[in-house]
C-alpha cells in the first residue's frame, strides 16, 4: 500500500511539474516555490521508493513506520502551501501585467489561466 501511495504521489507531482512549466511565470518567487515542493517531492519520494524496492530498509535501522507518516505529513504540509501559492497567482488572472501599459494585457493567458487552475487542484 506505501508503494502505490508513492506511485501516486509520483504520477500527481510529475503533472503540477509539468503543468506548472508550461505556463508563463508572472510570480517567479511564488511559483519557483511550487516547483521546488514538486521537484523535491518527486525526487524524495522516488529515493523513498527505491529504498523499499531494493530492499535497504530491512538493512537500515529506521522506524519505517515513523518515517513515512513524517514524510507523507511534511508532503502534506508543503503541498498545501504550494496550493495556496499556486491558487494566489491563479486569481491574479484578471489584473494587467504592467499597469502603467496602454494595453491591458493579463497576468495570465486564458489558455495558461485553465493550466494554473489544473495545476492548483
Amino acid at each position: 500500500s506505501s508503494s502505490s501511495l508513492f506511485l501516486t504521489l509520483q504520477l500527481f507531482g510529475t503533472i503540477v511539474w509539468i503543468l506548472v512549466a508550461s505556463t508563463r511565470i508572472p510570480l517567479p518567487l511564488l511559483q519557483g516555490w511550487v516547483m521546488f515542493v514538486a521537484v523535491t517531492a518527486w525526487f524524495l519520494s522516488i529515493v523513498f521508493l527505491c529504498v523499499f524496492l531494493f530492499g535497504y530498509a530491512n538493512r537500515i535501522a529506521v522506524n519505517w513506520n515513523q518515517a513515512d507518516f513524517l514524510f507523507h505529513g511534511a508532503t502534506f504540509v508543503f503541498y498545501f502551501g504550494a496550493f495556496l501559492l499556486q491558487a494566489a497567482t491563479t486569481s491574479l488572472h484578471h489584473f494587467p501585467r504592467k499597469f502603467n501599459a496602454t494595453t491591458q494585457e493579463k497576468i495570465l493567458a486564458d489558455h495558461e489561466y485553465n493550466i494554473s487552475i489544473a495545476a492548483s487542484v
